[in-house]
């Protein structure tokens, strides 16, 4: 396989679910392969539809691409690149979650005061209002 070609990471569309086919085309190996490397890495687990096909999350279409990665750009045996995988998520499980709070609501998380108590207030008349209306 060209060096080139490894390197060339593919744009993932924006969507909620994948077919094997479509994840196929992606990562430009077979769909046999793709099940295999399911049975190899626990970490990739696509549901599967009320027909049984396959659907990929677009985590498990990154999983897959640096499982490919691994195995075809540097080498690495299943084994290898299933450790590193692991050793990869300890570190990230390590670092904390990325996900900050936005800065409007990072108080809710702080434990500390709201920086406008003024707006608790009208957001409980709206509440009440909403509450009369359904009522």
């Amino acid at each position: 396989m060209p060096e080139a070609a490894l390197l060339d990471t593919p744009e993932i569309p924006d969507k909620l679910y994948f077919r094997i086919g479509e994840v196929s085309r992606l990562l430009g190996v077979e769909p046999y392969v793709l099940r295999y490397w399911e049975t190899e890495f626990p970490s990739v687990s696509p549901k599967k539809s009320d027909t049984g096909h396959r659907l990929y999350r677009r985590k498990d279409v990154e999983q897959l691409l640096e499982i490919k990665e691994l195995l075809y750009a540097k080498r690495f045996t299943i084994e290898g690149a299933r450790q590193t995988l692991s050793s990869n998520k300890k570190v990230a499980k390590e670092k904390g979650p990325r996900v900050e709070a936005p800065h409007s609501q990072q108080w809710l998380f702080a434990g500390a005061s709201p920086p406008e108590q003024s707006v608790i207030p009208e957001i409980r008349k709206e509440l009440v209002a909403i509450l009369k209306m359904l009522g």
